[in-house]
């Protein structure tokens, strides 16, 4: 496979942009290689810029439910385009939007849009801590919420529970307020919650997957609702990704458990950039313009995301067999990856929920980041790279999701099974 464009490409991004890239993991670092520069998106497929076509598992990192260029959608947000490209004023869409995401999730009774899902997770951080009027925050290692100060968080030493900053230009002080947590081990929460009384909010990824998939335990999720409920405490979840990915209710329909607060995005703008954060009446009743918690942005809401999230949920709504017939893909990929591997004596770690899937390069189960870290990243680059020489993309990153779209057909598994059977009999 020749890829002389997209170096040539990369080379010249690195000139006039960081890193030659918008977002740190497309810079193919922890793979090794070259990012391909793509031209263009159909259905299950993307193309680059020297023309190599790839079966694609990332789907911009999970909107694109309906895969690329999806023909409604670009309908919507064509016709929406035509009428004016954002107001700065409130419109129909954002309201139907809202309705539509208040119907399907029981604890949302009021939502607001905004641009991002940093800027969603900000948000309910500061509503959190506003309407509970204390500073601390609970988050879990593993589990990634954006780039905002308070959540650029590493684990202290020893038993430390305080975090220390992981980027520079992230002031100590903000982060003494941020305590981490195990995933999966409310042990580990509850030594958070020993340490301070003054604890607005716990916020946790109910399905990870920024250090792969890696969903939570019914019973730990219980636990921390009781934690919570016990401390006067409220319960984050950030379903910015898992949001009509895990199911029509995302993480939300397959647990009993359910948060005072939910982040969402991706797929809630059909590809367009967009983010939102909704739960209880009195809660959100603390923004402005009706509360004292400030919140507020240019673009929010603008009315051609409004008109692509609207699109894609309605018709998740009216066939929500989608989602069986998603996941039963997802199965049959990672399964049928895990029993080639298995043949070539490689050990691999699989998980499925709704149109999301997960593996690892690992001897052993993962329950949560320290397991994540302990597997075979070197191998997992070389497979990443000789399927992408084959024409397969997955994530970049051993600690990242990969997601189905509808037009991920049967064949394309089959195809994609095939090559990694040839992989695997190279990498062993």
């Amino acid at each position: 496979m020749k890829i002389q464009n997209s170096i040539k490409a990369f080379e010249e991004a690195q000139k006039y942009i960081p890193g030659g890239v918008d977002s740190p993991v497309r810079a193919f670092k922890s793979v090794g290689g070259t990012p391909v520069f793509i031209e263009k998106g159909e259905g299950a497929y993307l193309y680059d810029i020297d023309s190599n076509r790839y079966i694609d598992y990332v789907q911009s990192w999970g909107p694109l439910i309906f895969g690329h260029a999806d023909e409604k959608t670009l309908e919507a947000v064509t016709e929406t385009a035509k009428k004016g490209l954002s107001f700065g004023a409130p419109t129909l869409l954002e309201t139907e939007l809202a309705k539509e995401i208040t119907d399907l999730f029981d604890t949302v009774d009021k939502v607001r849009f905004v641009n991002s899902g940093t800027e969603a997770v900000m948000s309910a951080i500061r509503l959190a801590r506003g309407y509970t009027g204390r500073d601390d925050i609970v988050k879990f290692e593993g589990c990634y919420h954006g780039h905002s100060d308070s959540l650029l968080v590493q684990a202290g030493s020893g038993a430390a529970t305080f975090g220390n900053p992981s980027s520079p230009g992230v002031p100590a002080d903000f982060t003494k307020h941020t305590l981490l947590a195990r995933y999966n081990d409310i042990e580990s929460v509850k030594k958070c919650f020993e340490s301070s009384s003054e604890i607005a909010c716990v916020i946790l990824e109910p399905i990870a997957g920024n250090m792969g998939l890696v969903p939570a335990d019914e019973e730990f999720l219980k636990e921390l609702r009781s934690l919570c409920d016990e401390n006067g405490t409220l319960l984050i979840f950030d379903e910015v990704m898992s949001g009509f990915r895990a199911s029509l209710k995302g993480a939300q329909g397959l647990t009993d458990v359910k948060p005072d607060l939910v982040t969402l995005g991706k797929v809630i703008g059909g590809g367009m950039p967009v983010g939102a954060f909704g739960g209880r009446e009195e809660i959100m009743n603390s923004l402005s313009p009706e509360g004292p918690v400030y919140q507020a942005g240019t673009l929010s809401g603008n009315p051609v995301a409004m008109a692509a999230g609207l699109s894609t949920i309605k018709r998740l709504k009216e066939n929500p067999d989608i989602y069986e017939v998603l996941e039963n893909r997802a199965k049959k990929l990672v399964g049928g990856m895990k029993e080639a591997a298995e043949k070539c004596g490689i050990a691999l770690q699989i998980d499925v929920r709704g149109s999301m899937f997960g593996f690892f390069f690992n001897e052993n189960p993962v329950k949560n980041f320290d397991d994540a870290l302990k597997s075979d990243t070197e191998l997992f680059a070389k497979f990443h790279a000789a399927m992408i020489e084959r024409g397969v993309y997955f994530a970049c990153s051993q600690f990242e999701a990969g997601f189905i779209c509808t037009e991920t057909t049967d064949e394309l598994i089959d195809e994609t099974i095939e090559k990694a059977k040839e992989v695997f009999g190279i990498i062993k």
